[in-house]
């Protein structure tokens, strides 16, 4: 269902999706997308992507709202490898950085990724990657 350009999703994740609202001076848009989903041990997970021109940012919250450490990551020519740095909090060992690296392989997108997953709990983290990447899948953002 849309209304004014908002579609509300359905289904088992409950979200909120904002396309085309900001066009850029060269025909670009930003795309929101806010949704929600509870793992199967009970841990709610949120999640906002924000599709900018070249870019994604990402957050995923764990329980709260709290914004977490914030990781920018992208793709490093001509070696086709992932650089990526914290740029709050954490270190490239953490939850974080694991999931950006992965999510600029499978874009090519420059991407900044704002997680508060903890560090100690990996099906966590593996749940709230699959789940931001069935959404980046189905709304287009990843490579053919």
């Amino acid at each position: 269902m849309a209304i004014n350009g908002v579609e509300v999703a359905g289904g088992s994740t409950s979200g909120l999706i904002i396309k085309d609202q900001c066009d850029g001076v060269d025909g670009s848009s930003v795309q929101v997308t806010c949704f929600s989903d509870v793992s199967e041990d009970g841990v709610a997970l949120h999640f906002q992507i924000i599709r900018l021109p070249k870019q994604i940012y990402a957050w995923i919250g764990c329980n709260s709202a709290k914004f977490g450490n914030l990781y920018a990551a992208a793709p490093t020519r001509p070696s086709n490898t992932v650089g990526v740095t914290s740029l709050i909090g954490g270190a490239s060992d953490n939850t974080g950085s694991g999931i950006a690296r992965r999510l600029v392989l499978k874009t090519d997108l420059n991407v900044v990724l704002a997680s508060n997953i903890p560090k100690s709990s990996p099906m966590l983290e593996a749940n709230a990657e699959k789940k931001l990447m069935q959404k980046l899948l189905s709304l287009g953002y990843t490579k053919p």
